[in-house]
């Protein structure tokens, strides 16, 4: 078959979960982590940008029927596209840590009491938490959106917390000009006199959920991801409101019908608890998303081999080459070179990829490597639409094409990642452009005119967030940031150290 046609017809698909939803299942490597997750072993899901953590969620969520099945209702907590359900959170935030506790509570109870409607349960548990939600103003509409939830339980919290709770209060019904009577809500336990005042507590609303679920021989799993998001730009918003989180699921945690399935960078929960967070050794029920050569090379191949085109010019079966791990590497050395660079001390163009696409951390993910690939794809096309010389043997793929394709990936994570999630530090960043890549304390502070003190603060900080690798007293900037900022290899003067692959 024709070379072009067979590149022609790859999709590694995209790089970002969301945004291939109807095609994932097709290529979505079923691991350990998923089967725990699907299974129901595990609540929290750590992983790094791009790590697969939003995958998994659009597979659960993709499975809700088989769920079903097994008498577990999935509700979402977050859209799982587009704007974020938390969007004027940030507008006017809860002003304690407690406060965001009862915006969390009164927000999960009316998603369950909507899911609730939805299913038509109707038992007598699931009639009394719809009341006592109507009598507060919170009973949503079936097909209310999650962002007029959100707005729902924050106005009602602020309500409750300023003072920190409210005495029953009359008002009239705009509809029907009857009055409604708002009865008063603790987040502790009510008194006898507050009980006789038609108190509630908002612990009471879970039991009656509890009850239902258990009613209806159900349970529910309320998913929540995206949350790098929902307070991104607030690093203390942000905080307040995870902290919160994790508290209110551990106060859920006994409850065996409730269960909340929470899906984190792992960089924002090393964030949070950085200056220590108690809850944080009670969570035993999490997993986290590493991925190494060999899951890598799954992953690409399993994407290579969705092509018709691909399997009949090769001759392979998917299946097969799926089975084993030298089969995998086999296959995708049949369709891409050996090497990148060649010579006996150079990588493989497996080890090119990943160098090329993790950071600072050392850490790689998916989604630089499956940008590395679709651009190499775009790049390749370019090269047979203009005449230029074809791939070596059977292989598909030029090496020139990778290093065509980098540049794109580089400047896509520096500006679409590290610029949007650290504005404060892109003027630093963007002060090393054309430098070299091996700097050392002295050398950043008159590239940044500071002082060595304040440079070291500052490489410090981009060491955090990947920028930077620590190389004894040095620091080094990975392949994946070079080509965006133009840099040159080697060490800047004053530096000992060289600056090796």
């Amino acid at each position: 078959m024709d070379p072009q046609q067979v590149v022609q017809s790859i999709t590694m698909g995209s790089r970002i979960a969301e945004d291939e939803r109807d095609d994932l299942s097709s290529y979505f490597v079923e691991t350990e982590n998923w089967r725990k997750v699907y299974h129901g072993e595990a609540d929290v899901i750590f992983a790094p940008k791009g790590g697969g953590k939003s995958a998994i969620y659009s597979m659960l969520m993709s499975r809700e029927g088989d769920f079903f099945d097994r008498g577990i209702l999935l509700a979402t907590a977050e859209n799982p596209s587009g704007g974020t359900a938390f969007a004027e959170v940030e507008t006017a935030p809860p002003t304690s840590e407690a406060e965001f506790i009862g915006l969390w509570k009164i927000y999960f109870l009316t998603i369950i009491a909507q899911a609730l409607a939805q299913y038509d349960l109707r038992s007598d548990s699931a009639q009394k938490l719809s009341a006592k939600l109507s009598e507060a103003g919170l009973l949503p509409p079936s097909a209310a959106p999650r962002r007029q939830l959100v707005r729902a339980a924050m106005d009602y919290v602020k309500f409750l917390f300023r003072p920190a709770s409210v005495e029953a209060t009359m008002t009239i019904d705009p509809n029907s000009g009857a009055p409604v009577v708002t009865p008063k809500i603790t987040f502790a336990e009510p008194t006898s006199e507050e009980r006789r005042g038609g108190a509630l507590f908002v612990d009471e609303l879970f039991d009656l959920a509890q009850e239902a679920l258990d009613e209806a021989g159900t349970s529910m799993w309320i998913l929540l991801d995206r949350l790098d998001i929902a307070f991104a730009d607030s690093p203390e918003l942000e905080a307040n409101a995870l902290r919160a989180l994790f508290r209110v699921y551990r106060d859920l945690e006994p409850r065996n019908k409730v269960h909340l399935k929470i899906f984190l960078r792992s960089d924002i929960w090393e964030a949070i608890t950085k200056d220590g967070f108690r809850e944080a050794s009670h969570i035993t029920r999490d997993l986290r998303i590493d991925w190494n050569e060999n899951t890598l090379l799954r992953l690409a191949v399993q994407r290579l081999l969705r092509s018709a085109d691909l399997r009949s010019h090769y001759g392979v079966d998917q299946g097969e080459v799926l089975s084993d791990i030298e089969r995998q590497r086999a296959f995708f050395y049949r369709v891409f070179p050996p090497q990148i660079d060649q010579g006996s001390k150079k990588p493989s163009t497996l080890d090119w990829c990943l160098s090329r696409t993790k950071d600072g951390t050392g850490r790689n993910a998916p989604r630089e490597l499956i940008h590395l690939l679709s651009e190499t794809r775009n790049s390749q096309l370019n090269r047979f639409e203009t005449g230029q010389a074809a791939p070596e043997e059977e292989t598909v793929f030029d090496r020139q094409a990778f290093k065509e394709a980098l540049p794109t990936v580089s400047k896509v994570r520096l500006t679409q990642t590290l610029y949007a999630e650290q504005p404060t530090l892109r003027p630093s960043i963007e002060r090393l452009e054309g430098q070299k890549t091996r700097q050392n304390a002295a050398s950043l502070a008159s590239v940044w005119g500071v002082s060595d003190a304040e440079a070291t603060r500052i490489a410090e900080q981009l060491v955090v967030i990947g920028f930077f690798e620590p190389r004894l007293s040095d620091y080094w900037v990975p392949f994946m940031y070079r080509p965006a900022l133009e840099m040159v290899q080697g060490s800047a003067e004053g530096v000992a150290g060289a600056d090796e692959e």
